[in-house]
């Protein structure tokens, strides 16, 4: 991937921490989510790249509480992608570390996702147990976020029922709050009327899927895909 030339410019001006992040490497895989490599943050994330067809590896939580309302979150104004957009309760990828490579069972991916839970919201690991997060299915999206980055991956969808203590990392999340399916309902009209602002990956999944499944959290084997790849 040709991103040498801009290596010195991309990242200007951004947040420190966040500049750091874009040095940790995601996993590639080809449209199969077959592993063929890995790559910076940075140049996976560069439409440039995109544009190429590079995918990378990356998963999306939804805790529920005990009154079964779905956590969201807001995203820091200090990152790079989608600054200030509400989305599901996390939203990362897995690394090209040995623990989040394990493809059985999903057992990378619920590690990442582990680690980020914790990262961004302080979640400890113990109330984030790795034998209670459910996976459902895969989304394979690609969906801009300006100019100059973007997204294009194929996302693991999990979901955790838990009640769980809240630390804010400010650098990564601005704002959280639990809502139920209607409130969620009304906040995508909110955001249709450019009130506020919500990720893709989190609008696709809510309009194909989401709320069926919200529905049946007491029967979630029932609608589990955990084969298919759901392209969008």
């Amino acid at each position: 991937m040709s991103t040498a030339t801009a290596a010195d410019t991309t990242l200007a001006g951004y947040d420190a921490e966040q500049v750091r992040l874009m040095e940790e490497c995601c996993i590639l895989v080809d449209k199969d989510d077959r592993r063929i490599g890995f790559e910076s943050k940075k140049t996976c994330h560069l439409m440039t790249n995109i544009k190429d067809g590079l995918l990378h590896r990356a998963f999306s939580v939804f805790i529920f509480d005990s009154q079964d309302r779905l956590l969201l979150q807001q995203r820091a104004d200090e990152k790079i992608t989608f600054p200030g957009y509400w989305t599901n309760t996390c939203c990362s990828h897995p690394l090209n570390k040995e623990d989040e490579l394990v493809e059985e069972n999903q057992l990378g991916v619920k590690c990442a996702a582990q680690r980020k839970l914790e990262h961004e919201l302080g979640i400890p690991f113990a109330q984030a147990p790795l034998e209670k997060m459910e996976y459902l299915t895969r989304i394979h999206y690609l969906a801009p976020s300006d100019g100059l980055w973007g997204e294009h991956e194929i996302d693991y969808v999990l979901f955790l029922r838990a009640n769980v203590d809240l630390n804010i990392n400010a650098n990564e999340v601005k704002a959280t709050r639990y809502v139920t399916a209607d409130e969620l309902r009304e906040m995508f009209k909110q955001a249709d009327a450019g009130e506020i602002k919500m990720t893709p990956w989190f609008r696709l999944i809510a309009e194909n899927m989401l709320f069926g499944w919200w529905e049946k959290l007491d029967q979630l084997d029932s609608v589990k895909q955990p084969d298919v790849i759901h392209r969008y």
